[in-house]
């Protein structure tokens, strides 16, 4: 009994998986780092270049495009080659996006930076579209919803270390003038704090950069099994009209393109909903956005406890169901951010994190369930749906640009769309579970 559950976990067929899961692993902490050191820097953009929240949030629109633009790219290219292949081309393109962030301050232009950020995560797309699946694969099909939920514990790890740079080596170090104080200066004085703030910004990029050639080099000569065949003849057109048709892929594709938007809503956007409770209660603008930057770390560690305390959980309950549950525990906790105009507000947005910590990996798991090697191209699809971190975040700046929004904070109106998110979210849940229940049954 004892190595039928070892087995179950990180053996398949006599082959041991241990080490490429380890490396694996550590690639999912890398796209976390890179997800989370990104999301302040949404308003950071916006101070720098004296930008709108909806210019800013054109950060997220590049970043997150680049993971729509390469999705299918990346599945054709690991369906030809392998999964390792798709990794490190996936690291190289990572690595070579960082460093562009250098010729972009020299070019001290806001635009640049986006190609950067879009290059970055066209990697991060080639990683994910790889990854996920790949340590789906490494075990037996009952236990791949939990050995990926497993491998998505790390990701928090990395995106905790990416909130913390952010906040100690870029937010704290920017030049503290204050919005209204930088909307008030000359050219040559805006063009010097510019060229400041650039350069603290792009440190940390180019030092991930390093680090990520290094990951690169240590897998390269690493040796680790392959998964499949290699495939040459590539039948895409068929393989998406066969996977389409199954309704609980279809599902997941379109609830993971809402779950990605509400996570990445609320981990942007907890900066000027903190930033306007603590200036109202007095805080200077610079030390109210620096605070922000500690709820959400908080946010994330409750978030990273919340996926370990749910991966043992998901041993005894429906995937659907949790997954359900979860979700309307995410709307009802969204609710209090958009009543509550004070600090409560901002403890009801740091809760939220708890509720999604499972949901990205158990969305995942369900929809790849039973689509055997047209995984490969439905962890495309998977992926694409980040899309939703690309258009959902801009809307929800151009809401928080309206100032006020019937009578209430734009900042708290804003929130309506994640809880839009979460209501399908559980329904997909609830789908789920009924599909469970059928096949019992049936």
């Amino acid at each position: 009994m004892e190595q039928k559950k070892k087995e179950s976990i990180l053996m398949k067929d006599g082959v041991s998986y241990l080490v490429p899961f380890i490396l694996i692993t550590s690639c999912f902490a890398l796209w976390g780092f890179a997800n989370d050191i990104t999301n302040p820097m949404v308003k950071a953009f916006s101070k720098i270049f004296r930008m709108s929240s909806t210019d800013g949030a054109l950060v997220q629109v590049a970043f997150y495009g680049g993971y729509f633009a390469m999705a299918f790219p990346a599945a054709i290219f690991i369906r030809r080659f392998s999964y390792k292949a798709g990794v490190l081309l996936g690291l190289g393109l990572y690595a070579f996006g960082a460093f562009l962030f250098y010729p972009a301050k020299m070019m001290g232009e806001y635009y640049p930076f986006l190609l950067a950020y879009f290059i970055l995560t066209c990697g991060l797309s080639f990683l994910e579209t790889s990854s996920n699946p790949y340590i789906l694969s490494m075990g037996t099909e009952e236990t791949a919803t939990r050995r990926l939920n497993l491998a998505q514990s790390f990701n928090p790890m990395g995106s905790l270390l990416g909130m913390y740079v952010a906040m100690n080596f870029i937010q704290a170090k920017l030049n503290p003038l204050d919005t209204t104080g930088r909307a008030n200066l000359s050219a040559s004085e805006f063009e010097a704090i510019k060229e400041y703030d650039l350069s603290v910004l792009i440190n940390p990029y180019l030092i991930i950069g390093l680090v990520i050639l290094t990951i690169f080099f240590v897998i390269l000569f690493t040796k680790m099994p392959k998964n499949s065949e290699k495939d040459n003849k590539i039948n895409f057109m068929p393989t998406l009209r066969r996977i389409f048709r199954m309704p609980h892929y279809r599902e997941g594709v379109f609830t993971q393109f809402f779950y990605v938007g509400a996570q990445i809503m609320c981990w942007t956007f907890i900066i000027q909903y903190g930033t306007r409770i603590l200036m109202q209660e007095g805080m200077a603008e610079i030390d109210a956005e620096v605070t922000s930057q500690k709820f959400n770390i908080i946010a994330m560690v409750l978030f990273c406890c919340s996926r370990f305390i749910c991966t043992f959980i998901l041993r005894f309950f429906n995937a659907g169901q949790l997954l359900m549950i979860l979700a309307i525990a995410g709307g009802c906790f969204t609710a209090g951010v958009i009543a509550l105009h004070n600090i409560w507000g901002l403890y009801c947005l740091v809760a939220v994190s708890a509720c999604m910590s499972l949901m990205f990996p158990t969305i995942y798991g369900i929809a790849l369930r039973g689509l055997g090697d047209d995984a490969k191209f439905g962890a495309a699809g998977l992926i694409m749906a980040i899309l939703g971190g690309s258009v959902l975040p801009p809307l929800q700046a151009s809401i928080i640009d309206m100032h006020t929004v019937f009578g209430m904070p734009s900042t708290n109106a804003s929130f309506i769309l994640p809880f839009i998110c979460f209501v399908v979210i559980a329904i997909y849940g609830y789908r789920t579970k009924l599909r469970s229940i059928g096949k019992l049954f049936g």
